[in-house]
């Protein structure tokens, strides 16, 4: 452990053996002999003392020295120090979400029962829904993106030099070989498009990257915009001098968390790359002018650039916070098996409102009035490589209004897998004036909810399962009435 942690550790348990005594620091002062400041810099982790100060307190205390020193904690105690010793504290780069690392040892230090309640708290949930470390990383990477409104200039400065520096046209659509002479030319890669499909475990990666020799492995039933993608994360893991990396896409585990910080900083740089936010922002503007949504227009433009229907959903989100004030939004990755009714939230985004719950984790349905689903439905029914559709959603509960961009592709890795992916506007005053087309009687509008059990519209034509999260809340209230109305009769 480090000698921070080791401070804090004895301090806490200084600070845990004078309570039970009843002595006030000023009491254990006058009882030790040492300072009354020394001793709260010893209890606030700041400094360790010498063996024969640890002699005082242990004589003093009534606690054997050995156990003075040990760095196990007590039971009451003990969650804190599974967290000091995890290194969770070091892992987490605090100082992108504004925390001090030393601010968050004193509140640790100066209330460490309830530091130990609300731990174990979140302990015992994480354990109750599965939660791993990647989870936890992964979680904390959205927040840091919705705190941005996922927007990043140093990134978008990144890409326009990197573009000028070797040459890249940002004004045309970007091939995959043009990135490719780039990583082999001026980063010294080998590409390989054969071993991969030798390792029958590994169906499901596009690819591998070897450092030892610069190796890229590649699977080899990849498009080109799947390959553009890839070769420009690699870029990214150069250019922007990344030695914290993942070396597997899709990634397998994580190991740290600027690994996994890493992987959205070039995640972020392709998409920004091959989806060039001036050419965006001059698209979107000539069709938010439109009176009416041109459906053509809009697939117009996410076909003009070399990147796959999901990588420009999510380049919205970066583009419309920032070019357009339009904050109130989110972004859903569903996927979906031909011939089953359940439906996977695999990637989420919320820069203001929170949508939905995670339903997968409740046992729950989601709403299959969803634009989300229905084009995951529409696509296993048919031939198509890509199906839009979009919709306003009205959830009466809220009384709030979404206008919802929805695409569904086919999984090119596994048969009869479909997946979706869909941007979310709350619909105000704000984005009324910002599009013109949502006066536009033909948009279909539909009442929707979060999930079956949770929703009160009646009669639905596709309802799943019964509102029994409803059902449940109303019993109780009535419960509760009940129980008032008996205590004001016989109080």
């Amino acid at each position: 452990m480090e000698e921070e942690y080791i401070k804090l550790i004895f301090g806490l348990k200084l600070k845990q053996k004078r309570t039970e005594k009843n002595l006030s620091l000023f009491g254990l002062s006058k009882l030790s002999g040492l300072s009354k400041s020394y001793l709260n810099e010893i209890e606030k982790g700041k400094k360790y003392p010498k063996p024969d100060k640890i002699a005082i307190l242990s004589e003093k205390l009534d606690v054997p020295y050995d156990q003075m020193v040990s760095l196990k904690l007590d039971k009451n105690l003990a969650p804190i120090g599974d967290v000091l010793q995890s290194k969770i504290l070091k892992e987490i780069p605090l100082e992108l979400f504004g925390i001090k690392e030393s601010n968050l040892i004193d509140i640790i230090s100066n209330a460490p029962a309830k530091v130990n309640a609300f731990i174990s708290t979140i302990i015992e949930i994480a354990q109750n829904y599965n939660f791993s470390r990647e989870s936890f990383y992964l979680a904390s990477v959205r927040s840091f993106q919705e705190a941005n409104n996922n927007y990043f200039e140093d990134i978008e400065q990144s890409v326009i030099k990197f573009s000028k520096a070797y040459q890249v046209d940002l004004t045309k659509p970007i091939s995959s070989k043009e990135l490719e002479d780039i990583l082999v030319e001026e980063y010294g890669y080998t590409l390989n498009e054969t071993e991969l499909n030798k390792h029958h475990a590994l169906d499901n990666l596009r690819s591998v990257f070897v450092p030892k020799t610069k190796t890229l492995l590649l699977a080899s039933n990849i498009d080109d915009a799947q390959k553009a993608f890839i070769f420009a994360k690699e870029i990214a893991y150069n250019y922007l001098e990344f030695k914290e990396r993942l070396y597997t896409f899709s990634w397998i585990k994580f190991e740290n968390f600027d690994q996994v910080l890493n992987n959205f900083y070039a995640s972020y740089f392709a998409g920004a790359l091959l989806l060039p936010r001036a050419i965006i922002t001059e698209k979107l503007n000539q069709l938010f002018s439109k009176k009416a949504f041109d459906e053509k227009f809009f697939l117009d433009i996410i076909n003009s650039f070399n990147a796959s229907p999901e990588s420009f959903y999510q380049r919205l989100t970066n583009i419309l916070p920032k070019d357009f004030n339009i904050q109130n939004l989110f972004f859903l990755r569903f996927t979906h098996r031909s011939g089953t009714e359940r439906f996977h939230l695999k990637k989420e985004l919320h820069l203001s409102h929170q949508h939905s719950p995670h339903a997968n984790e409740t046992n729950e349905h989601y709403c299959r009035r969803w634009i989300s689903l229905k084009v995951l439905k529409d696509i296993s029914k048919s031939n198509k490589e890509h199906i839009f559709d979009m919709q306003i959603s009205n959830y009466p509960d809220d009384n709030i209004d979404y206008l919802v961009l929805s695409s569904a592709t086919r999984d090119p890795f596994r048969e009869e897998h479909f997946r979706s992916i869909s941007v979310g506007l709350l619909i105000d005053k704000q984005l009324k004036r910002k599009l013109r087309f949502l006066e536009s009687p033909k948009i279909k509008s539909s009442q929707v909810g979060v999930t079956c059990e949770r929703c009160a519209i009646s009669n639905c034509e596709v309802r799943q399962a019964p509102a029994i999260r409803l059902e449940n809340k109303a019993k109780n209230k009535q419960i509760e009435s009940i129980v008032d109305e008996l205590k004001n009769k016989f109080g």
